[in-house]
């Protein structure tokens, strides 16, 4: 980071993607593109010569595609990568987020377009909060996920039916929502709500990749599910998650977002619902992620007397999300991510 500025590498066989982007990154006087590249060949060069601090990467290229580029530089010179692609089917977002990717953008369009114009918000967003420290955090994350032991608990269905734990994530995420869910006794006494930043399209395959791994149900919630044990419900892309009772029932509402809303899916809309729905009997977690999204509702669900956890600085990701909800005093306990599926066994035991 020469004289303070983020030096970044943009990875594209696009000229006019190249040249957007560049533009884009230029707009902000703390951003300094030291070079752009071609193919992974041309990246590898220009990697070992310039050390950027970040290096925004499309994984369809020529000769040297993004993948081999992604798992040679997360071996040979660790930098934070961010993935710009319009190959961004599911399957590869979460491919490069396992070899190491911090975070990923949709390009609006395969081809040249101005539509491309439409991720500058996001690209800058992420590209300011983006640190080296994220990046070890996320090794240290995944290296976590490795680890196969689950939790043995013995807490009966039937006294904890109607509790619920509502969980709010963004970047880093889906590594945390790995490490928490595979780790839960297959018996767990709970639902599941959970809120991850992720755009439409993506959160189904989440849900169904989680769902191999883990012991409780996963998958993404429909629109009037009822809400049961020992399943966790993925709000869909594009839309927010929500509580309604009909009787003695809770059911998922799945809302569309309005015009104004910052966060899709948002936290705060679900958490609140929760806090509104479970009062004392809900659990709110807060993992890593950008922003703000988050705070007003783990303040609801402390305010109606539920518990909250808040991952901390030490392994989150993105300690954004994480530190308004503890600068607010909206989190009850603050746990590092390799404590939290315990924390939620014990407070499950001790009710």
């Amino acid at each position: 980071m020469a004289g303070g500025k983020t030096g970044v590498l943009i990875v594209d066989d696009s000229a006019y993607s190249r040249q957007t982007i560049k533009k884009m990154l230029e707009k902000d006087s703390n951003m300094d593109v030291l070079a752009v590249a071609t193919d992974g060949v041309d990246a590898m060069g220009k990697t070992i010569r310039l050390k950027p601090d970040i290096i925004t990467l499309d994984f369809e290229m020529p000769g040297m595609d993004g993948f081999a580029f992604l798992r040679w530089v997360m071996k040979e010179q660790p930098t934070p990568v961010i993935m710009v692609s319009s190959y961004s089917d599911s399957g590869t977002v979460f491919k490069a987020l396992e070899l190491g990717a911090v975070d990923f953008i949709a390009k609006p369009a395969r081809k040249a377009s101005d539509m491309l114009m439409g991720i500058e918000n996001d690209l800058l967003l992420k590209v300011r909060n983006i640190k080296k420290p994220s990046l070890n955090k996320l090794r240290n994350s995944l290296e976590l996920i490795s680890e196969t032991e689950k939790i043995s608990a013995d807490i009966p269905v039937s006294r904890s039916s109607a509790e619920v734990i509502a969980i709010g994530a963004s970047t880093g995420g889906p590594a945390a929502l790995q490490y928490i869910l595979t780790r839960l006794p297959h018996e767990f006494p709970s639902a599941m709500l959970i809120s991850q930043h992720m755009p439409k399209g993506f959160t189904k395959s989440l849900a169904q990749r989680l769902n191999k791994m883990s012991g409780i149900s996963v998958k993404e919630a429909g629109d009037n599910e009822p809400i049961v044990p020992s399943t966790a419900y993925i709000c869909p892309g594009g839309s927010h998650l929500t509580v309604r009772k009909k009787r003695n029932c809770y059911y998922t509402k799945i809302i569309p977002p309005s015009r104004g809303d910052k966060y899709v899916p948002s936290v705060d809309i679900m958490m609140t619902s929760v806090a509104a729905s479970f009062g004392k009997r809900a659990i709110g977690v807060i993992l890593t992620g950008m922003g703000d999204d988050g705070k007003r509702g783990m303040l609801e669900i402390r305010k109606k007397n539920g518990y909250t956890i808040a991952e901390s600085e030490k392994t989150a990701v993105i300690y954004g999300m994480p530190r308004e909800v503890v600068n607010s005093g909206g989190a009850e306990k603050i746990k590092p991510l390799h404590d939290i599926p315990k924390e939620l066994v014990r407070i499950l035991e001790r009710n």
